[in-house]
């Protein structure tokens, strides 16, 4: 497949022995995060930049033998809430390039963070449950 247009990374997630034996691929644009899967039949996932409120970066011990980490993404997205890129090589390095295309696409799209309040699926506690506040 061809590069697409303003692609800023792009990597496949890697198995226990740090190699990328499989038909997943994660890829970061200036506007979008897209994980494309499959090999026969090609379904892609997007998520739109603005739209990513918070990001975890995990480093099992597995993994870092490998320089590989997990990288969890939290978005305001009815379609997919939460996205994981299991196993990639620097992920501290793709967490860098995901914060700056981040910022520059809530830049462009007039997003702040507070515009995200009261968005889809907004809940402060993050359970359940009824939330109290002091």
């Amino acid at each position: 497949m061809e590069p697409m247009k303003n692609q800023l990374w792009t990597d496949k997630p890697r198995n226990f022995f740090g190699l990328a034996i499989n038909f997943t691929r994660y890829i970061i644009t200036s506007e979008k995060f897209i994980t494309r899967k499959g090999f026969f039949n090609i379904h892609e996932d997007e998520i739109m930049l603005y739209r990513i409120t918070d990001k975890k970066l995990s480093l099992p011990l597995t993994q870092r033998i490998f320089k590989c980490g997990t990288i969890t993404m939290h978005a305001k997205d009815s379609d997919t809430p939460t996205k994981v890129l299991k196993s990639i090589r620097n992920p501290r390095a793709v967490l860098e390039i995901l914060d700056d295309a981040i910022q520059k696409s809530r830049q462009t799209n007039y997003v702040q963070g507070r515009d995200m309040v009261g968005a889809l699926n907004y809940d402060p506690c993050g359970d359940e449950d009824e939330c109290e506040f002091e």
